[in-house]
């Protein structure tokens, strides 16, 4: 049995944060009002988190603060402003998504503890070491795996000193997180910049399946699978909420901290989680951790199901139930929540965040040293009574007098008017004792001042703020020929698109699927067989996929590969294999370059097709650094792994089983209340998936940045399309280089002609990310 079982609650809000306290959270995660994935949450202020990390403190409480979105370029200035703040409290850690905001944390400020969020998308044990070498400490994982793929991966964990976490209750994303881009593609409301408009979560015209929600998920809970976690050595487990109130916090945070010290102490599950279904509830599903994935995942009603949980019981007790005892539960219930809320608030009245206040008296004569007597009170929300401390500090100079610039009240408060500050509350400056027309350097004052901000500061040096040296911009050629062309390159999967390497001289991608019969060597002989090809890997590659994946790298051992998932990448550093960031490994700044090719020996990478093109214009490209692009490909809305054809056309098989991923290769689309309509894709051997029904087209970026990038790439892939007729790929590749050849870079009517003839040939096309942006 591990006694060292943490419970990580949501908190919102302030209140929410102290219900998780009061009910027994070891943890809490929160988010300030910026750079945090929960934008819609009420979110604290830096003052406020100040006082919750000590409210938080007295009960043995950690807190954690959500730093998990991608960081644009510009943001970065103001990020090293509040990670040296954060540097100078007792936070206990931050959860981080951006590799570039790891890539800082690990050399500017090697106090803070890192987190790695679950918008990371870690699914497989190779991408434990990568995230151990970008200075993680813990990793929340992916919410799709079952049990025996998270007790993989938490012994790899254990081997890399990394603790694991795992979502154990409240809602669940029909996408992979970290991999969602269902708004960001219309409207700049990005998932990855904690904007999610809950795209699962809206109504569409009604399914040949009979739905209107199709893609919408119960929500996720673990109350009873406890022990298996606790047996597969998870450290953490996590509650989803941080849009939740206080009484729902409470509430879920006491019911599990009840379940589990029942089991630790019993060996035996004493709670029924019947308190669970008074709060918000969507109905919930533990499927994803049983790797039981069937449709009784889904459910009709993405808002709270509270009420239709108590009817439903109270007509299971008696069988059936008239209208008025309808409205008679549905009343108890209000009357329960109502209880509950009160309560809840009357548990939490007295928990203070207050700063504690300060007092300092000056004393000395001549001849003496400076003496400051430093008094604290400070609210006690475990006791009635406030705490009052006092301590003394002296100069290590003696006073002398002084006519020309003595120490008077005006010096004094310049130099200690700081102390007002997040932690306290200066409340007075008392000089009364302090005798007239002494002086003392005023760097000793300083050395005082600092002795006292240590000794508020439990004896922890104040770390001085740190402001982020200047990136060097490094061309990608010569200056003289700094507006050359960039080279093309295409993406294709069908071994029959091989042929097109006859027709163009551009480096070739082959995408490698998501999925795998178990022991598959297809395709380490077929890339033996067509050395051009550069394999590219997919984003997700969970237990026997990565395992297949993992061979064909190892046994092809190719010069160059572009990989999307960091398990890959990272064993290609280990074999000394060169590597490209995908497109959805979400690059949005120069710092998350630096990690990958200082950490990782990155040799490029694809910036993302979120950002504008004012954001990617900013970025500074490393020294001997490949900058890719993507100007053609379908727009990945979402990927799953979870069926989207359930709920959709229907399917005759009532779960996914293994054949699916390999066998089925179905599409159809969904459309919203607003006639907004979306590609469902699933092609054989890769996850279900949505796609906008427009093509990204940027013919664009090719005048406006050309001097940035080496490499633009067309993806030929036809993933996506559904039953759209594609356009011809030969000719597509002629236009595409034609339209990089130095003519039509400098002659405008070349480029005209060939961008009307790119506009007839993808007629549902659209750019807008490069406009929208984050």
């Amino acid at each position: 049995m591990n006694p060292k079982i943490e419970l990580l609650a949501p908190g919102g809000d302030v209140n929410a944060i102290k219900a998780a306290i009061i009910a027994g959270a070891d943890a809490v995660y929160c988010g300030l009002d910026t750079f945090n994935a929960r934008n819609r949450a009420s979110n604290i202020s830096f003052d406020e988190l100040v006082g919750i990390i000590r409210l938080a403190h007295q009960y043995q409480c950690q807190i954690f603060l959500t730093l998990n979105i991608v960081i644009l370029e510009r943001e970065f200035k103001t990020l090293a402003k509040l990670l040296s703040k954060l540097a100078n409290t007792t936070l206990d850690g931050v959860i981080v998504q951006d590799l570039g905001m790891f890539y800082i944390l690990k050399k500017h400020f090697p106090t803070l503890d890192i987190h790695a969020s679950t918008q990371m998308t870690t699914h497989n044990i190779g991408q434990i070491p990568f995230l151990q070498k970008l200075g993680a400490s813990r990793v929340n994982l992916s919410r799709e795996l079952n049990l025996r793929e998270i007790t993989a991966m938490t012994k790899v964990g254990h081997e890399h000193n990394m603790l694991t976490e795992v979502f154990v209750h409240g809602s669940l994303c029909v996408a992979f997180s970290g991999l969602c881009y269902s708004t960001s593609a219309s409207v700049g409301n990005s998932g990855n910049r904690g904007r999610c408009s809950q795209a699962c979560r809206e109504e569409y015209e009604t399914t040949p399946s009979g739905n209107n929600f199709p893609l919408n998920l119960k929500d996720n809970s673990a109350f009873f699978d406890l022990p298996a976690l606790i047996g597969a050595g998870v450290h953490s487990f996590k509650v989803e909420g941080r849009i939740k109130g206080a009484s729902y916090v409470h509430t879920v945070i006491d019911s599990f901290r009840k379940q589990i010290d029942g089991f630790v102490n019993t060996g035996e599950l004493t709670e029924g989680g019947e308190r669970l279904y008074k709060v918000f509830n969507r109905d919930f599903s533990n499927a994803f951790l049983r790797g039981d994935l069937n449709q009784s995942m889904f459910i009709e009603n993405p808002r709270d199901n509270s009420k239709n949980h108590a009817v439903d019981a109270a007509v299971k007790a008696n069988n059936t139930i008239s209208v008025v005892q309808i409205h008679e539960v549905e009343q108890n219930l209000n009357n329960e929540k109502d209880q509950i809320t009160a309560s809840v608030f009357e548990k939490i009245k007295h928990l203070s965040i207050e700063k504690p206040t300060l007092d300092l008296s000056f004393s000395g004569d001549v001849g003496q040293p400076l003496s400051i007597t430093v008094t604290t009170t400070e609210s006690n929300s475990l006791t009635s009574a406030p705490k009052i401390e006092s301590f003394v500090v002296q100069s290590t100079e003696l006073l002398r007098h002084s006519d020309k610039a003595p120490i008077d009240k005006a010096a004094i408060d310049k130099r200690f008017k700081s102390l007002n500050n997040a932690a306290f509350e200066l409340k007075s400056l008392d000089c009364e004792h302090l005798t007239l027309n002494v002086s003392i350097p005023f760097k000793a004052l300083t050395a005082l001042k600092n002795e006292v901000v240590g000794r508020l500061n439990n004896g922890i040096q104040h770390l001085p703020e740190v402001t982020l040296p200047k990136l060097a911009r490094h061309a990608k050629l010569p200056a003289n020929k700094a507006n050359a062309r960039a080279n093309l390159s295409l993406l294709i999967c069908g071994e029959a698109d091989v042929a097109l390497a006859d027709v163009t001289d551009a480096d070739i991608y082959f995408k490698l699927p998501d999925a795998y019969k178990r022991g598959c060597t297809k395709y380490v002989g077929f890339l033996q067989e067509n050395p051009r090809l550069i394999p590219w890997f997919p984003s997700v590659l969970i237990g026997k996929d990565y395992d297949v994946a993992l061979n064909i790298l190892e046994q092809v051992n190719p010069k160059l590969i572009v990989t999307n998932n960091t398990g890959i990448a990272c064993r290609a550093y280990e074999l000394g294999i060169k590597w490209i960031a995908g497109p959805f490994l979400n690059t949005t700044n120069s710092y998350a370059l630096l990690a990958m090719q200082e950490e990782f020996d990155c040799s490029g990478a694809f910036i993302s097709n979120e950002i504008n093109k004012q954001q990617i214009k900013t970025i500074a490209p490393p020294k001997n650094f490949k900058m890719l692009y993507s100007i053609y490909h379908p727009i990945l809305l979402m990927t799953s792994r979870q069926c989207f054809f359930q709920q959709s056309v229907g399917c005759e098989k009532p779960r996914i089983d293994n054949g699916c991923m390999l066998s089925c290769d179905k599409s159809t689309s969904i459309t919203n209340l607003k006639g907004d309509s979306f590609a469902i894709d699933k092609q054989k051997a890769g996850y279900p998936s949505i796609y906008n029904n427009d093509q990204f087209l940027n013919t664009e970026v090719i005048d406006d940045l050309a001097d940035l990038f080496d490499d633009f790439m067309i993806d030929l892939t036809n993933i996506g399309a559904g039953d759209k007729q594609s356009p011809d790929k030969a000719e597509l590749i002629k236009q595409f280089e034609q339209l990089l050849e130095g003519d039509a870079l400098t002659d405008a009517a070349i480029s005209a002609n060939v961008k009307e003839s790119l506009n007839i040939m993808v007629p549902e096309q659209t750019n807008i990310q490069y406009h929208n942006g984050l």
